[in-house]
């Protein structure tokens, strides 16, 4: 069988029964937007990360931005996050007229760096970003020390860490609100596009919950802004199935990541770095090297697919370009750009499949000393 990069079917035949019948459900119900699937979900969802509130919406890029939104974001305000990461986490920063500052990121985790972090908050900054990024957490204690010292909300995008944890708490309810996507290739994937907002705030929840159904808790009753956003019955009837195999999911994926670590052993490859505070739940397998071309083209010889999340920093994509912010602004972004490889990485893989993802990167790799390299 041919290499998968993503195996969303392999995963859906082993549940088959289960999201067949939950999608017969909806569809014999009538109830195709919002009711009792999606509140179940919510409930499920909130059970599972340990918050009051889960408030699903229509992907993960609209959770930032409701979330924003419900914060107040808007024109004269700066946001800070990483310029490492996909472009969703800027772009409603942007599309609320906001400005994204940036603070460089940690070359062991990827994710913000917290000394950088403190050196960008200034009086204008609205809230703070930090993504936990290919499935480890960012590191939160520092993050929230700086946020409490000045006043600001944390916003966590938790988009690519569904089950992954900081100090033994689930991410995404550790700040004030928590950014959740269900894309389909998520350690929780939806069959289409799905997202959620946590917190343990009552009113914001509720402002939440006004704003993804057009600002209204009233039918035709428009009290604030908002935006169409609501969580598809449909999707939500298949997270609630496929939450219950989650942390096994997880595992499955920790498993094939220590795999590919002794497999890569003795080579010149960077594997992933996993902090001693968090769970990385591996949303991806995420390697550093220096050959990153040669093992591009190898990989495309053998007709193996592979990823590089990702290849632009933010600050140097054409949609955001500002003065006074461009080549060296953050250097080791810029750096890990040019190394960064991703590699297949779902709960299907198997061993035999591994081997001969990492045979052919470590032909363009020269071999060194007897132990990995590693971030450590």
């Amino acid at each position: 069988m041919a290499i998968q990069m993503v195996d969303v079917v392999g995963q859906y035949r082993k549940i088959k029964d289960e999201i067949d019948e939950a999608i017969h459900r909806v569809l014999d119900s009538g109830q195709f937007i919002l009711g009792k699937e999606v509140a179940e979900f919510e409930k499920a969802a909130a059970g599972y990360l340990g918050v009051k509130h889960a408030v699903g919406c229509a992907s993960g890029t609209d959770a930032l931005q409701v979330a924003m939104m419900a914060l107040g974001v808007g024109p004269g305000d700066d946001v800070v996050t990483t310029p490492f990461t996909f472009v969703a986490t800027t772009e409603t920063i942007v599309l609320l007229g906001a400005t994204p500052v940036y603070a460089d990121i940690d070359p062991k985790t990827f994710n913000i760096d917290p000394e950088q972090l403190s050196r960008a908050v200034t009086k204008k900054t609205k809230a703070i970003i930090p993504v936990h990024l290919y499935g480890q957490s960012a590191d939160m204690d520092p993050i929230m020390e700086v946020a409490r010292k000045h006043g600001i909300p944390v916003l966590e995008d938790a988009a690519q860490a569904m089950g992954a944890e900081y100090r033994g708490r689930k991410v995404g309810g550790i700040g004030l609100m928590g950014a959740i996507s269900f894309f389909p290739s998520k350690n929780l994937g939806a069959f289409g596009d799905a997202g959620m907002i946590v917190t343990n705030d009552d009113s914001l929840a509720e402002r939440l919950r006004m704003i993804i159904v057009h600002g209204s808790k009233v039918r035709y009753q428009h009290e604030i802004l908002g935006v169409n956003s609501r969580l598809d019955t449909i999707q939500a009837a298949v997270l609630k199935v496929k939450l219950k195999y989650l942390d096994q999911w997880c595992e499955a994926r920790r498993a094939a990541a220590q795999k590919y670590n002794a497999l890569l052993s003795g080579s010149d490859i960077t594997v992933p770095f996993e902090a001693p505070y968090g769970r990385h739940v591996f949303h991806q397998y995420t390697i550093r090297l220096g050959q990153r071309d040669a093992a591009v083209e190898a990989l495309v010889r053998a007709n193996i697919p592979y990823a590089i999340y990702y290849p632009i920093p933010l600050h140097l994509q054409p949609a955001f370009r500002r003065p006074g912010v461009g080549e060296g602004s953050f250097p080791v972004t810029e750096l890990v750009c040019h190394e960064v490889l991703s590699l297949p990485m779902h709960t299907e893989l198997s061993n035999e499949q591994q081997s001969a993802i990492v045979s052919v990167v470590r032909s363009v790799v020269q071999p060194r000393g007897a132990a990995v390299r590693s971030m450590s």
